[in-house]
């Protein structure tokens, strides 16, 4: 208790907050410019914190500084910190104005169409003094950028098999496939039921097999015992692919919620074929003891409403 005592008597948030800035600036020169003070003063806030935990934080060198293991535990936790009390001052906010704020998201382009999109656009005609940043990318970035609390959520597929990082949690928002898909002018429209070896030698302009639709649609054809399909295209193109599409000839593979929420595609529809194994849920990702904003929480009600049709 005198140990916790003395380090909450003598151990300061700004302190912290310039450790992490020597770190990050690689020298306490550079940092002192960046913070507008003197070196004398970075230093003294260094050798405090040292102190204070009896512990070095900093390796020096005529390179500049290092964390040491230390160091690197303390600007971990400090990042948590700062960024629970930035989630503070907007809780603040939004209670003092419910309709202003800003929330940070992270998911898929096929996502943002269907149900980011439509959100974002209702929540901003009733909520205009609201800022909402997406950002679009493949799993790892994103999971990266939840990870730096760079964002505040993300809404992706859950891969199977795939570990969870030990900082994150994940709720399933609903289950979800891959569909065979055509433009309306497409003469496969008009069958009632189709077999997938019927499509082998079509036309497809398809994700490239590297990316997780392109790969979840090889493994389908493979499970039927067909060889893929060689795509005539292979794009990670929207506008590419839906220009292809409206000619009439190209097939694809889309994920299911895309035709359906919250409007029909308006250049795709699915055919009457099964693609097997290319069921994933789509789930919500959040940081594990991160509180959050109150604007987040009523994006995520709004989310789950929109998809309650296929929960």
């Amino acid at each position: 208790m005198q140990w916790a005592d003395r380090i909450d008597r003598r151990f300061k948030l700004r302190d912290l907050r310039i450790l992490m800035m020597v770190v990050e600036c690689g020298t306490m020169g550079r940092a002192a410019d960046r913070l507008s003070v003197s070196q004398p003063v970075v230093s003294k806030a260094i050798a405090d914190m040292e102190h204070a935990l009896g512990v070095r934080l900093l390796d020096r060198s005529r390179h500049g500084v290092e964390p040491t293991q230390y160091g690197r535990a303390l600007i971990k936790r400090g990042v948590a910190i700062f960024d629970e009390m930035r989630q503070g001052i907007k809780e603040i906010e939004y209670l003092a104005d419910p309709t202003a704020g800003e929330l940070r998201v992270g998911t898929t382009e096929s996502i943002i169409a269907a149900i980011v999109s439509p959100v974002v656009d209702r929540m901003s005609r009733q909520y205009p003094r609201m800022a909402f940043h997406v950002t679009s990318g493949d799993q790892a970035t994103l999971h990266r950028e939840l990870s730096e609390r760079n964002i505040e959520l993300v809404i992706a597929r859950l891969l199977a098999g795939a570990p969870l990082a030990e900082n994150m949690d994940a709720k399933i928002l609903f289950d979800d496939r891959l569909v065979v898909a055509a433009g309306p002018k497409n003469p496969w429209n008009r069958r009632r039921k189709i077999e997938l070896a019927e499509l082998v030698n079509e036309p497809w302009a398809l994700m490239p097999q590297e990316s997780l639709s392109g790969s979840l649609t090889a493994e389908a054809f493979r499970a039927t015992g067909l060889a893929p399909p060689r795509p005539t295209v292979s794009s990670s193109s929207v506008n590419l692919r839906n220009e292809l599409f409206a000619t009439g000839r190209f097939l694809t593979t889309v994920p299911r919620f895309s035709l359906m929420l919250p409007r029909k595609h308006p250049t795709l529809k699915a055919l009457p074929v099964e693609l097997p194994n290319t069921r994933l849920p789509i789930a919500i990702f959040t940081v594990k003891n991160r509180s959050l904003s109150a604007i987040a929480q009523l994006f995520l009600d709004r989310i789950r409403a929109i998809t309650k049709p296929l929960a």
